[in-house]
């Protein structure tokens, strides 16, 4: 198993977890300022992002904490442990995503004006307070800007056949596109 130490180890890597809660994740460090990233499962599973701008830094040699707040007004916080298989999450769901998680089941990036419009509609406070550790169940090499890392909606069974190998080819590339 590749051993993270620096950012640039980091940077690049396509991941799947479980958070204790049970729901399923999958995320990828598409470059040092964007992630892209699908839900499987949880309140808003469905839900698919790319290009999301973050903050991503390296706290200590192998821990990494990213940090951004989405266009729905939901701030996250992650903090990554790859080398022992298991990240910690915060995710603050503004209260109108909570009531309405549904608006945002979608590829935000073409609703970016409804996930706005809803944020100034429906309330905002209190948040949802979610923290969460993970268990990593998936580390692919995608690399940098690999548009085929996370390039369609969510399916069912689509963390397995990622796991299993049926979902990308030898170059990190959809299989089946």
């Amino acid at each position: 198993m590749k051993k993270f130490k620096t950012l640039a180890d980091f940077v690049g890597t396509h991941f799947i977890y479980t958070y204790d809660n049970g729901w399923e994740y999958e995320w990828y460090a598409k470059n040092d300022h964007t992630v892209d990233y699908r839900i499987h499962g949880g309140m808003v599973a469905g839900r698919w992002v790319k290009d999301q701008e973050v903050q991503m830094d390296m706290l200590t040699e192998g821990v990494y904490k990213i940090t951004w707040t989405e266009p729905t007004g939901t701030d996250v916080a992650l903090d990554f442990l790859p080398n022992e298989q298991k990240l910690h999450g915060t995710i603050f769901f503004p209260k109108w995503v909570e009531e309405h998680p549904e608006i945002t089941v979608t590829f935000q990036n073409e609703h970016i004006d409804e996930m706005l419009a809803a944020r100034e509609k429906y309330e905002t406070y209190p948040k949802l307070v979610v923290p969460e550790f993970a268990k990593i169940t998936y580390m692919g090499e995608a690399g940098v800007d690999n548009e085929d890392a996370i390039s369609e909606a969510p399916y069912e069974g689509m963390p397995e056949d990622i796991r299993t190998g049926k979902y990308f080819d030898e170059n990190y590339r959809r299989i089946n596109k």
